[in-house]
């Protein structure tokens, strides 16, 4: 069994106050793509999404980037089309709020892939050197087998985004595909 894992393509990422830009904005109809994919073979898809307290200075995100995702705001709302199939498949597919960068970190992300006998992860969304990453690290370190789709996954970092697609392969075994 496989899910897809939708990681934090929402507009304060793409392009608002932590803005991918164009890297972010050019992966949006892969995104959607793959979303309104796995739905319709009734796969598991979850929407990770970053979510973060207004002026909570205790988070150590909060010493390394600006304000981003505050509970409440438009720029943690899903980026572009990505809201309007989520608002179309919103009875299949399961928003999990994460804290931290993985979104295994602190929520029941892994009980819920457990409870549907999940071996097999697809992760798509941004960055790909950060979220995409801690994600796939704990992935790996909880035995899942891990698919990164290439076309779906950007970074404001290029240098940062080609190193953890190498890292993907050759660290964690993962595949890294494009377009299928």
């Amino acid at each position: 069994m496989k899910a897809l894992i939708v990681i934090d393509y929402t507009n304060d990422f793409v392009d608002g106050s932590l803005p991918v830009g164009q890297p972010g904005i050019d992966i949006e109809a892969r995104i959607c793509q793959l979303t309104e994919q796995f739905a319709e073979n009734n796969d598991y898809v979850v929407m990770a999404v970053d979510l973060h307290e207004e002026n909570d200075s205790c988070h150590p995100e909060s010493r390394l980037f600006p304000p981003h995702n505050l509970r409440g705001s438009v720029g943690r709302e899903l980026y572009g089309n990505l809201k309007k199939v989520y608002d179309t498949r919103r009875d299949s597919i399961y928003w999990m709020d994460k804290t931290r960068y993985s979104a295994f970190c602190g929520t029941d992300l892994e009980l819920k892939l457990r409870e549907r006998g999940i071996t097999e992860l697809h992760l798509i969304g941004v960055c790909t050197d950060i979220c995409v990453l801690h994600t796939a690290v704990d992935a790996y370190n909880k035995g899942f087998s891990i698919i990164v789709h290439e076309d779906a996954v950007a970074s404001f970092n290029h240098e940062g985004h080609i190193w953890a697609l190498g890292h993907f392969k050759g660290s964690l075994g993962a595949k890294v595909i494009s377009g299928e």
